[in-house]
């Protein structure tokens, strides 16, 4: 029997974001919401853990009202019970201030086996909220793993770096990072999502969990945002041109050599 917890983002569907020209700037007004691809896979790993062994799947987020959909995303794909954290003070809450809403929750919950996350999420990448949350949770990471096993209170995890793989065994509780790599989530049937509707979700303030405004938001962030633009992008427009398509073969050769992009 496992108690796993997997912590879940509503994220912008960054596929959907178009970017003003004049302004090189992201437009995000009526970007569709979705939860993060990395998420889907860590669910989908703590339900596969629990069909095998037993337990329990708690799903926990943070964001807006809106963010309970894909509470309910995750209960549908097998999750047991879900917590939603919203509150006016958790807006423009960074890695570091959403790390401290999270082991709130953690802790109001209790005792677990596993803490399960996404490498990243799809519109942030900074790989932070999983090592800072296994930090302030006191338990040893595991990042970046794209194949776990649970064997006798101890997980065991390959891992990608960068010379290649490396295999890891550490004891429980832990905290779990995954890649895409590590499963294919499921996609909910329509009997899944209606037996989702009938689970518990329980939604939460910070004085809930109790934390404190200014460990939370813009204020509990470590870091600020002054501006997001898109860098400029200028096509040369060069135009080949030659007798026979030898010619413009070789001339294209000695045009991307020139420009550096083949050596």
């Amino acid at each position: 029997m496992v108690k796993i917890i997997v912590c879940v983002k509503q994220a912008l569907d960054v596929a959907e974001i178009k970017i003003d020209k004049e302004r090189r700037v992201p437009v995000t007004a009526g970007v569709p919401l979705k939860t993060s691809d990395f998420d889907k896979n860590a669910v989908e790993e703590a339900v596969r853990l629990k069909e095998k062994l037993g337990g329990e799947v708690i799903i926990v987020t943070v964001g807006s009202k809106e963010a309970t959909s894909t509470v309910k995303e995750a209960l549908a794909m097998g999750g047991d019970r879900g917590y939603l954290v919203t509150d006016p003070a958790v807006e423009g809450s960074d890695t570091l201030a959403l790390s401290n809403i999270l082991v709130g929750v953690i802790r109001k919950i209790g005792g677990f086996d596993i803490v399960l996350c996404g490498e990243a999420s799809i519109d942030g990448f900074s790989f932070q909220v999983g090592p800072r949350l296994a930090e302030k949770l006191g338990v040893p990471q595991v990042t970046y793993v794209h194949k776990l096993e649970v064997k006798n209170g101890k997980v065991v995890a390959e891992r990608s770096v960068e010379e290649g793989l490396q295999v890891v065994e550490a004891e429980t509780p832990v905290l779990i990072t995954v890649t895409k790599e590590i499963n294919e989530p499921r996609t909910p049937t329509f009997m899944d999502i209606v037996k989702a509707a009938k689970k518990p979700l329980e939604t939460l303030s910070l004085a809930d969990i109790e934390v404190k405004k200014e460990e939370a938001g813009e204020e509990g962030s470590g870091v600020k945002v002054v501006g997001l633009y898109s860098p400029p992008v200028e096509r040369k427009n060069i135009v080949i041109e030659g007798e026979t398509v030898e010619e413009k073969a070789e001339k294209l050769a000695e045009a991307l050599v020139k420009e550096g992009v083949v050596g």
